[in-house]
This record gives C-alpha cells, structure tokens and sequence, in this order.
C-alpha cells in the first residue's frame, strides 16, 4: 500500500485560485474533458484518505465521487448525512491504523489541501507526491508550501507531458513509512 497525494497547481505555485476553487477547475483543458492522468492514477488505488473540508461538499453532490473506492475522513465529528461505510476519526494515527487494517493491498489517495498532506507527511505516511503543473498564473490563492517545511525530502520519480500544455511531476517523500505505535513497517 502506498499513500499518494496528487494535487494540481499553477506555475506561480497556488493549488486554488484566489477564490478557493481547486487548481485544475481553471484549466481549459481540464474543464473541456481532459483527465490530466486522474483516471490512470486512481486505476491502482483502493482507497480515499481526505479531511473534513474536502469531503463535506460531497456530500451536496448528486453523484457520489468515490464510488470504487474506500472513504477515510479525517474530522472533529462525523458529518450530518455522512454514508455508513466511511470511516471517520479525529486522530490521523488511528484513522492510519484503520486504513492499514482494512488495506487489501491496493493504494490509497490522499485527497486534500495542504494542511492535510502536512498532517500525513509528519506522521511519515506520504509515499509519493504527484502534482500537476498547469500553464496558468493565478497571483493568489492557497499555496502547497505552508504545511510542508523545507527539509521537506522529495526524490524525483517522473514526468509527462499532459493536454494543454500541463505537466504532471512525481516525487518520492523522504521519511515515509514511518513507524506507528503497535504496526511494524512489515505489516503495513
């Protein structure tokens, strides 16, 4: 099981545009119909691992946007109207053990802005950190960086051209796997 966050961003480094709206939301290619990879990279994972703020607005949604997927939330309560099968806790160690627990081998979306991603990476949980690079400048917005310090270890793993000019950047984080309290890294 690898944990892997995949997020998009604008050349001048913002995952949302300056009026909150995902990155990706922007892109005349994306909008348009264009994957940017998401279909590929979700091929292999069998899970959802997101925060609150992420996964409320789902729940508004006429179509469930996780439908093959396990769903994993990270949250002070459970929300109204939250299905059944998701499994929700306020501590990201016990939710990491839960989505252990239930793994059956496939990989897990980390799904979220970047309090969320930081949240995981310090607890070691961060496998790999794909962006997608769009040909846009936004100017403002909500930048990846805050939660993630500069110590930050990130290895190269691949790139490719994506429609519209996009590129999509795979990275290794360093200090993944970390051990958790009861769960040897051979069990995980």
């Amino acid at each position: 099981m690898q944990i892997r966050a995949r997020m998009s961003m604008s050349a001048d480094g913002y995952v949302t545009t300056p009026n909150g709206w995902p990155a990706l939301t922007a892109d005349p290619a994306f909008t348009s119909g264009e994957s940017h990879g998401i279909r590929e990279f979700l091929e292999g994972c069998e899970a959802a691992l997101m925060g609150r703020t992420t996964f409320e607005p789902a729940l508004a949604n006429n179509r469930w946007p996780w439908p093959d997927l396990d769903v994993f939330v990270l949250g002070s309560h459970r929300p109204d109207g939250t299905p059944d099968h998701v499994i929700t806790d306020s501590d990201p160690v016990r939710l990491l053990e839960k989505l252990r627990s239930a793994n059956r081998g496939g990989d897990v979306h980390l799904i979220g802005g970047p309090q969320t991603i930081g949240t995981f990476h310090a607890l070691g949980a961060l496998d790999t950190l794909e962006l997608v690079l769009l040909p846009m400048l936004f100017g403002g917005g909500m930048q990846l960086t805050p939660m993630l310090s500069p110590d930050t270890g990130l290895t190269f793993r691949r790139e490719r051209a994506l429609p519209g000019g996009s590129v999509e950047i795979v990275y290794s984080c360093r200090g993944s796997r970390a051990e958790l309290p009861g769960k040897p890294a051979s069990q995980r």
